[in-house]
């Protein structure tokens, strides 16, 4: 059999192709055709889920002839953990860093021992699953561990109690070979080993949309093409719901005390033979796994097959499965990874692919304690940072070793990065591509913005002394993510509602200007009173006391709402604006430039299309604008990406922006946060890597990459600078809404403490106007008073 012809040239082969492969002795062509496979569908990435093992009995109705976790009632032992033994274990586990609480168990031992029920009684359960639940929902609340349940065989109506306290659940094919249960067979006198039995309950797992692991055990007297028999059924079944999160390929360890103790173990190239055609098997994009602890003087090897998940490893437990097999230590495995060319990434009991879409797969009631432990990408948070916390970044991740940087050198992710530096338009999966590096893939990305970043900016740094005016904060709108804001629903967040009059905003306006600021910008809440006469208003008062004053002010919201409320088309109304001083537009109002996303955050806003009309019309008129994202709460990569060319392509239209603004999510007081309905912001690799991206992506329509130092923080700032940044925005006298939102950091930064940073940073620092040209800078008085402690009506 030849490897390369038609039928593998598909994304997967059919059944007659895949039951070919039984015959295939070309091991080294497999192993290259499947990491291939792999490479294509999960790039460097080799993941691990750190995790404490919570046995809560090992009494079991089956007898599997190879099996020693299940265990016969001893009157010494008890029969099931306390739940102070199952919290005590699982406390150690969080301690340590793990995320999953995995409960592996005996098959409904109530059956079959007396003792078992009698148990279950005294604690108050009349079955094995109903105690399980029990525990799993304790250890959720209490730890914060998400549960993943190995419970056996089940009705639906089991699966579906579990899956109101459990991200996952699984169970082992293990085989289809009719031999198995027969007479002499490894799982003869076992009911619950019955193929037709587990098949049909991995398939009522899919219609009860629970994510599952499954797999198959090999080595235990089945032949490779019954292998592959069973491996095309969980691909069907896969097919079909789409649940089968991983597919374990665990081989059969002999063990002391066992009927099959003198079986002969499957040789590793075996192992490896079956790993791989699992990847030819199920194509790219499924996750294929091997235990590490069972052959772990080969774990090159199989990566080498085509696997990229290595299982639950857990620093606290042994593996009462495989108790003979100790977890390799964790700085081991890595060791090993990175050998391999790959990295060793950290995940969730739960997949990315479901956590990105955890509405369909996890219950309501665990939204919250998913949604708080990930990233944008469905893998788990590694730091405590957030923006606008009071607490230092991560280090910045080491340069890679050679054979990762090797593997990168000639990767998809480095072309798309090259291609991309180079001036040309990358597509939306291949900007989200780069949103998923991390480790030394992120350093190097980070590297590549930063040398573009000298060759079109130079080594100076801008920043503008300017001040921030919010002149309400009363709005009528109701954005999800908004702190800021004060109506009916928010009288418990910070501050109390203001709206400050005319000469107000005019004194504070002067007092900027008579303190070295160049730049007014001022935003505001929509007030129920506010037209657009209002606007008018504000600009020609400014312009009255203090002419150079620039005026960079009004969202596409509220220029859109000023334009309504007079009944006027947009075109004339910015026209009238930037008669009456108007110099510039904050792009603000964008958030994240796709409806799916504004649906659900600012469902009364404006729309992705009305934003960018604003933005058109205003360009044309003559009014520059800056561009902004705001991310880190409920969308993912994709909508970076959709974002992202979006104002590329704008840009190419208009040539209006005059720099790019990421504005990473401050979620402490936020209203969808605060409902358990968001993200707590973006990790640090995110924050970070928004700005490399961009600085990559958007080249070379928009030059200016700006970072926010308050909501990066200080140390957050100095690694944007080491990533495509070249501007720190304004001096902020009187910013107030990153506060609202609960931003630790200062509410303003004098030009002396900005310069101080950025020449820390090895930069030059410089002042610019709003438009970007270098400007001599002027006495500054720091700001003494604050907007929302004035005097307001």
């Amino acid at each position: 059999m030849i490897l390369g012809t038609n039928s593998f040239l598909k994304p997967r082969p059919d059944a007659d192709a895949a039951l070919a492969l039984a015959k295939c002795r070309l091991l080294e062509q497999m192993q290259s055709l499947a990491a291939s496979l792999r490479d294509r569908g999960h790039g460097m990435a080799m993941t691990y889920s750190p995790k404490v093992f919570i046995p809560l009995t090992q009494l079991c109705r089956d007898v599997c002839h190879y099996c020693t976790f299940a265990k016969v009632p001893n009157k010494d032992q008890p029969i099931y953990l306390t739940s102070e033994q199952v919290l005590d274990i699982a406390r150690a586990g969080a301690r340590a860093g793990c995320r999953e609480a995995l409960f592996t168990l005996g098959d409904k031992p109530e059956l079959r021992y007396e003792g078992a029920a009698k148990a279950l009684a005294a604690l108050g359960h009349t079955s094995t699953i109903s105690y399980l639940a029990a525990m799993a929902e304790l250890v959720q609340q209490e730890t914060g561990l998400l549960p993943h349940l190995n419970a056996g065989v089940m009705t639906a109506q089991d699966l579906q109690k579990l899956r109101t306290v459990s991200v996952s659940q699984g169970l082992m094919l293990e085989g289809l070979a009719p031999s198995l249960c027969e007479r002499g067979g490894p799982h003869y006198g076992s009911p619950d080993k019955n193929p037709a039995v587990r098949l049909e309950m991995i398939a009522a797992a899919g219609r009860l949309k629970i994510p599952f692991t499954s797999g198959i055990l090999i080595g235990i007297g089945e032949t490779r093409q019954e292998r592959i028999r069973a491996l095309l059924a969980l691909r069907d079944l896969n097919d079909e719901y789409g649940h089968l999160q991983e597919i374990i390929i665990q081989n059969f360890r002999s063990k002391p005390g066992t009927k099959m103790a003198d079986a002969p173990e499957p040789s590793l190239e075996e192992l490896c033979w079956t790993i791989a055609a699992a990847r030819i098997i199920f194509g790219a994009e499924v996750n294929i796994q091997a235990p590490p602890n069972l052959s772990p003087r080969s774990i090159r090897a199989l990566i080498k097959s085509g696997i990229n998940d290595l299982g639950g490893v857990s620093p606290v437990t042994p593996d009462h499965v495989n108790p003979e097999a100790p977890w390799p230590h964790l700085a081991l495995l890595k060791r090993e990874v990175e050998l391999a060319g790959k990295m060793l990434v950290p995940r969730l009991p739960i997949y990315p692919r479901f956590v990105r879409q955890f509405e369909k797969w996890v219950d309501p009631r665990l939204h919250t304690a998913v949604q708080s432990l990930v990233d944008g990408s469905g893998l788990p948070r590694t730091d405590a940072w957030s923006p606008g916390a009071d607490v230092v970044p991560p280090k910045m991740p080491d340069f890679p070793p050679a054979s990762q940087l090797s593997f990168f050198l000639g990767s998809e992710s480095y072309r798309l990065a090259q291609k991309a530096a180079e001036g040309r338009r990358l597509s939306e999966p291949e900007v989200a591509r780069l949103f998923d590096l991390r480790d030394g893939e992120f350093h190097i990305l980070c590297a590549m913005a930063d040398e573009l970043r000298l060759q079109v900016k130079g080594e100076t740094v801008t920043y503008i002394p300017n001040c921030n005016i919010n002149y309400t904060n009363i709005c009528a709108y109701r954005c999800q993510f908004c702190a800021f804001s004060k109506g009916k629903t928010s009288d418990d967040l910070r501050g109390r509602p203001y709206n400050l009059r005319l000469a107000e905003i005019q004194h504070k306006a002067a007092d900027a200007w008579d303190r070295g600021a160049g730049e007014v910008c001022l935003q505001g809440g929509i007030h129920p009173s506010y037209t657009g006469q209002t606007y008018l208003d504000i600009c020609r008062t400014i312009k009255a006391a203090r002419p150079q004053m620039h005026i960079h002010a009004f969202s596409p919201l509220e220029i859109r709402q000023g334009a309504e409320t007079l009944g006027v088309p947009l075109r004339d109304y910015l026209t009238e604006l930037k008669e009456a001083g108007l110099g510039s537009l904050p792009g603000t109002a964008a958030e994240i430039l796709d409806d799916e996303v504004r649906r659900t955050l600012c469902p009364d806003k404006l729309t992705v299309a009305q934003w960018v009309e604003v933005m058109r019309v205003a360009h044309g008129v003559g009014l520059k604008s800056t561009a902004t994202i705001m991310y880190g709460h409920i969308e993912r990569p994709e909508h970076w990406a959709r974002h992202l060319l979006l104002l590329r392509d704008l840009q190419e239209e208009t040539g209006g922006f005059t720099e790019f603004v990421p504005l990473p999510f401050v979620h402490m007081e936020a209203p969808i946060y605060r409902r358990g309905k968001a993200r707590p912001g973006p990790t640090f690799r995110e924050a970070v890597l928004m700005h490399a991206v961009a600085r990559l992506v958007l080249h070379p329509l928009i030059e200016n990459i700006q970072g926010s130092w308050v909501k990066m923080g200080r140390e957050g700032i100095r690694a944007c600078l080491q990533a495509g940044v070249n501007d720190l925005g304004g001096t902020l006298m009187n910013e107030s809404i990153s506060r609202a939102a609960g931003a630790a950091h200062g509410q303003e930064m004098t030009p002396r403490e900005l310069e101080a940073m950025i020449r820390a940073a090895g930069r030059v620092p410089a002042q610019r106007t709003t438009l970007y040209e270098l400007s001599a800078p002027r006495s500054y008085v720091p700001a003494s008073i604050s907007c929302d402690v004035v005097d307001c009506a």
